[in-house]
């Protein structure tokens, strides 16, 4: 393939095009206590110190990488990550026929390195953990019971150490059988999820093969019942770090809504919830001595979703949802008996009304946010490869969903770069050509990748679905001036939608003009360009009551074409996004009935959580903001003040004067400075004993403070000058519930203020 240049220029370093700077990464809890610190790391300076912290905390290797003297120790700057993610990349294209030329390779490098240098997209977080160590540094390590695929036939074997053939896919869908020990069952599962939780990557599965709970057993006597092994599966879950660091094992839960056990899954989590707050409320009504017994022990019960209380409980490490057919919501609208059957031999266990499951799934959503719904009949509707099985799972966050024992490896593009707010235009060329490099990122992953077991490396190999989306699309209607709850908004990321999967699919039809279509592609080629056309009657603005659409049940909400032709998109080049959108599906339909496509899905919108703050977005996927200063608490500790930075230039393009940006923004975010405040203020400090220098570290604190008095205690200012300046006890200091502020005589109203 030929690739072109946009962003940088032949026989430039990629990385002199940046200012570089070299920066202290520090995370720590709530109440000061120092999580992770490295000193003098080196990124580009454009970055956010939030930027900063994610990548040299979370993405930064943290062993094996040759160092200067000889040794080996941490990566130490951006250059060397984003170095092995994109020269891996490259490297396997080229040894695989990718590209024409050398000058190909080098400009798909480059381009690669611009984008994620300059936050402009950013691959998901497996690829930053395990991408290119081989490659880079040489790194390898014992066989973890990984398969890979020949690259031409598919052919599958076990890869002979862990680095040489990376894990890059976030998604798996895993399919499980009604087998305790056996190859596939239920113990082998727990293997296969433990084997992706180590290497930063999540899955999902569907349950519902399992027995419920009384059926019979071959060798006699009766089952114990789905969620006796859902709560193993949960605490294997729990006992993992995703990547090896901090992220929490990621797990999703399905279950059909005819399962035996259905009742007992969707009030599980509300039933620990319950528990929680039984050992929280029932520890303050312990005798002296128990608490005696429990300080001296360590044990603290409190809210806290990485505390005790909730390790204690099940259900904790995973996201349950339930796959719910159009029959089901037929029988709710109509009061109709719902029936479970039983998985050994088919028969009705239980009947009972729809609406009652249905008020029970309800309430447990508003108490607890699980169960999940996932609408089975329009998932499979729009099934690209329907003639090689159902889709009847997803992956953790439910963008991903496809056929059981398959994989999607995801990246993200930050919609906020290829906006300029100044001129309201949106560079569609630049968003167009980012999609095409970053389809072909993904696809290049498929074949570098290692897989959990041989079944998901023969299907990844078969089908080769990818998981391109976006970001910060709140943000970019923000700064547009343009409501997120409104028809315009849901037009602008309508076509902004259709540019992302419609191009990205016309790119996967020129890869399959190279280097052949997916091997799933023949057999269902007519159900895959079925719903291309339907995708493509939706970027035409098809009405939804036309016929024209094929074989949906429920059929789609096209993009309104006229708000674009009535001029009631505020972007400058309004027209040019709708042409765009329809253009990259007249695309990808032509090009796929000639070429086919090389993979069966090429896009998803992901939460991009992570990632997401690597590249300094102010909201996540396609989700609006949901408040303007946020705190993120790190699942291994740790807490990050997030500022949405798109406020102010909202407000610019809405009218307002720069001095009343600067009053609302500083009633939003803080003032970060005690100097003027009211009550606790530096000259009230002064007097209770306060030196000038504990008010520069406590100044020092304010910026990323989740409450002041995070910032007024031993961490922030240390123990010799609380017990030796201010006179205060070493056992007050140690008691939990010690408010240094309260101490020194502040009102609550005096904190508050």
């Amino acid at each position: 393939m030929k690739i072109t240049r946009r962003f940088t220029k032949p026989g430039q370093d990629v990385f002199s095009t940046i200012e570089w700077t070299k920066r202290t990464s520090r995370i720590t809890n709530a109440d000061g206590s120092v999580v992770f610190e490295m000193k003098d790391a080196e990124v580009p300076k454009s970055w956010s110190q939030l930027a900063t912290d994610i990548m040299v905390s979370k993405y930064f290797r943290k062993a094996g990488v040759p160092q200067k003297d000889g040794s080996t120790g941490p990566e130490t700057s951006v250059r060397q990550v984003v170095h092995r993610l994109a020269g891996c990349w490259r490297a396997w294209g080229e040894a695989h026929s990718y590209f024409d030329a050398a000058e190909d390779a080098q400009a798909f490098y480059d381009e690669l390195c611009y984008m994620m240098l300059n936050q402009m997209a950013a691959p998901n977080s497996p690829q930053w953990f395990n991408t290119g160590l081989n490659f880079a540094y040489g790194i390898t390590g014992p066989a973890q019971g990984h398969w890979v695929t020949d690259p031409l036939t598919g052919a599958p074997s076990l890869a002979t150490d862990a680095y040489t053939h990376p894990q890059p896919h976030a998604c798996f869908i895993q399919a499980i059988r009604d087998d305790l020990v056996g190859e596939g069952g239920i113990m082998d599962l727990w293997t296969r999820e433990a084997r992706l939780f180590k290497y930063g990557s999540g899955t999902g599965t569907n349950f519902s093969s399992l027995r419920g709970e009384n059926e019979p057993l071959s060798g006699g006597g009766k089952s114990s019942g789905l969620m006796s092994f859902l709560k193993i599966g949960d605490r294997a879950a729990g006992a993992i770090k995703s990547g090896g660091t901090t992220r929490r094992a990621a797990k999703m839960v399905c279950l059909d809504a005819d399962h035996p056990d259905i009742e007992a899954f969707v009030n599980w989590k509300v039933r620990e919830e319950l528990k929680v707050a039984a050992l929280v409320e029932g520890m303050k009504h312990l005798t002296d001595d128990q608490k005696q017994l429990a300080e001296s022990l360590g044990l603290k019960l409190t809210y806290d979703f990485n505390g005790e209380a909730y390790y204690t409980v099940s259900g904790q490490n995973s996201n349950n949802s339930i796959r719910l057919n159009d029959a089901f919501f037929k029988a709710v609208r109509e009061d109709a008996d719902w029936q479970l059957r039983r998985r050994t031999d088919g028969k009705v266990s239980k009947t009972l009304k729809a609406r009652d499951l249905w008020g029970q799934i309800c309430r447990a959503a508003w108490r607890c946010a699980d169960p999940g719904l996932q609408y089975d009949t329009t998932i499979n509707d729009w099934h690209t490869c329907p003639e090689d099985g159902r889709i009847n799972a997803s992956n953790p966050c439910s963008e991903y969903m496809f056929l059981d024992n398959t994989a999607c490896n995801l990246a993200s593009i930050n919609l906020l770069k290829f906006y300029n707010a100044e001129h309201r235009e949106f560079d569609l060329e630049g968003y167009e050509h980012a999609i095409e490099l970053w389809t072909v990122v993904l696809e290049i992953s498929v074949l570098m990748a290692a897989f959990p077991s041989k079944e998901i490396a023969e299907q990844s190999w078969k089908f080769r679905t990818l998981g391109l989306g976006y970001a910060n699309l709140g943000a970019m209607l923000m700064q547009a001036g343009i409501p997120y709850d409104s028809e315009e908004g849901r037009a602008i990321c309508g076509a902004i939608t259709a540019i992302l999967t419609g191009r990205s699919y016309a790119m996967s039809a020129l890869m399959a003009k190279e280097l052949k279509p997916f091997a799933g592609f023949k057999k269902n080629r007519e159900h895959m360009l079925r719903v291309v056309r339907n995708h493509r009657r939706a970027a035409h603005g098809i009405p939804r009551d036309s016929e024209a659409y094929e074989k949906l049940a429920i059929k789609p909400v096209p993009i309104d074409h006229e708000l674009f032709l009535d001029g009631r998109i505020n972007l400058a080049n309004a027209l040019g996004l709708l042409q765009r959108a329809t253009k990259s599906w007249d695309d990808a339909l032509v090009l796929g009935e000639q070429y086919g496509y090389r993979n069966a899905q090429t896009t998803v919108i992901a939460p991009t959580g992570t990632i997401g703050l690597l590249m300094d977005c102010d909201t996540t996927g396609v989700e609006p903001d949901f408040a303007l200063v946020k705190f993120k608490k790190l699942a291994g500790g740790g807490y990050f003040k997030i500022i949405n930075r798109s406020v102010p230039e909202a407000l610019r393009f809405l009218g307002y004067r720069e001095s009343e940006i600067a009053e609302i923004e500083a009633y939003a975010v803080g003032h970060g400075s005690l100097a003027q405040a009211p009550a606790i203020n530096h000259a009230t400090l002064i007097a209770r004993g306060f030196t000038p220098e504990m008010i520069q570290k406590v100044e020092a604190g304010l910026g990323t403070a989740f409450d002041i008095k995070f910032v007024f205690n031993r961490w922030t200012l240390g123990d010799a000058f609380l017990t030796g300046t201010l006179g205060i006890p070493a056992a007050k200091l140690d008691e939990p519930g010690f408010d240094l502020l309260a101490h020194m005589g502040f009102s609550k109203r005096d904190i508050e203020a």
